[in-house]
């Protein structure tokens, strides 16, 4: 049976409160960077994570560009990245004026791993990013230590991870300064918005005061500043999503369990990891395909494209990209990020999927697979 509808690879869960927040906003006249909703939103965030600061800003990239500025992060400096993720971590590091250094990942559980960090530690690394992939958290307690060992800052890149959590502590809370992102595909979403989440006072401080124009009082410029601010209108939606939060991540959990019971049994597919130290949210449910399987991972994504069915590649490594060749050192080994970069595969995994799409989903690909 196919379905008439296409299925998407994410979908927002937006509803009536979200709508019932904007139009407040709306009729109230604060649509721009002052109103109740950014505050409260702040506040409620706050309490989710476990954090003393929360300043909210335009987007996850903005969020981690202010986080290196706070924390100093200058020309000369090395900041270490894991070479597979979004390249929004590079990026950052590149507009501050340092040199992003590509770490390989583990192959368990996919996110950076800590060996690597100390073998690229330099004494001009200033900070290491952690990107909690595809919302598996990394392995915290390692890599706080390492940071501790070398005098270096951690910041957590939580923007597929939201309410993912470490030995039980959640991200965002772990590292000296955290990032999230609010984009329309992740798993609460403002359409476009950030956050930084951290416990020091002082980075917080100059957070917020490079997020409004480097301005402190109005119209009085202490430093050469952004305009990173969220809207309010933008905030009115995140108030309704974080509410929605603890049963958004009930719901990414139960569609990781569809699929991985419903796929359990075909060999040469490997499942999205969790690690018994680890509580994942399964941003999107990602799975490998080994060569076992006679089909490759593009042939497949094709397949399912031509049954309706939408699915995503995983990101692809940083080493290989024009866009920081000049920062990678000839012959370096990333095996492990480039073996997932060409076996991953994300399925629809939006809050709104349904039991029937998955089923469709699930028995699609079976099918697919035993006709080649």
């Amino acid at each position: 049976m196919k379905l008439k509808r296409r299925i998407p690879v994410a979908n927002p869960e937006i509803g009536q409160e979200e709508l019932a927040n904007v139009i407040k906003a709306v009729k109230e006249g604060w649509i721009s960077s002052r109103g109740e909703f950014i505050s409260e939103f702040e506040k409620l965030f706050a309490s989710f994570i476990g954090v003393r600061h929360v300043i909210a800003c335009s987007s996850g990239t903005a969020a981690l560009h202010l986080a290196l500025l706070a924390l100093g992060v200058k020309h000369g400096d090395e900041v270490i990245v894991p070479d597979i993720t979004f390249a929004a971590p590079a990026n950052m590091v590149i507009a501050v004026g340092a040199k992003p250094v590509f770490v390989d990942v583990n192959k368990e559980y996919w996110c950076i791993e800590p060996s690597e960090i100390r073998r690229k530690i330099t004494p001009r690394t200033k900070a290491i990013i952690v990107v909690h992939l595809y919302g598996h958290p990394a392995k915290m307690d390692e890599i706080m230590e390492i940071a501790e060992d070398n005098d270096l800052y951690v910041i957590e890149d939580c923007a597929e991870a939201h309410g993912a959590k470490f030995r039980g502590k959640i991200v965002g809370s772990i590292g000296h300064v955290d990032c999230f992102s609010f984009y329309a595909n992740k798993i609460i979403t403002t359409g476009e918005g950030g956050m930084v989440t951290t416990n020091d006072d002082e980075i917080a401080d100059k957070v917020r005061l490079y997020r409004d124009h480097g301005m402190r009082p109005r119209y009085w410029h202490i430093v050469p500043g952004f305009n990173y601010r969220m809207t309010n209108l933008q905030a009115a939606i995140g108030v309704a999503q974080v509410k929605k939060l603890p049963k958004l991540i009930e719901k990414k959990r139960w569609i990781a369990e569809m699929y991985r019971e419903l796929l359990e049994d075909i060999s040469g597919l490997i499942h999205h990891p969790e690690m018994e130290w680890a509580h994942c949210v399964y941003w999107l449910y990602s799975i490998l395909i080994e060569k076992d399987l006679k089909i490759t991972r593009d042939e497949l994504m094709r397949e399912l494209e031509k049954e309706g069915i939408e699915t995503r590649y995983f990101f692809k490594p940083l080493h290989l990209m024009p866009a920081y060749k000049e920062h990678v050192v000839a012959k370096e080994n990333f095996s492990v990020s480039t073996y997932l970069a060409e076996r991953g595969l994300n399925l629809p995994s939006g809050p709104r999927i349904t039991e029937e799409e998955i089923t469709y989903v699930a028995s699609t690909l079976r099918k697919i697979i035993k006709r080649h």
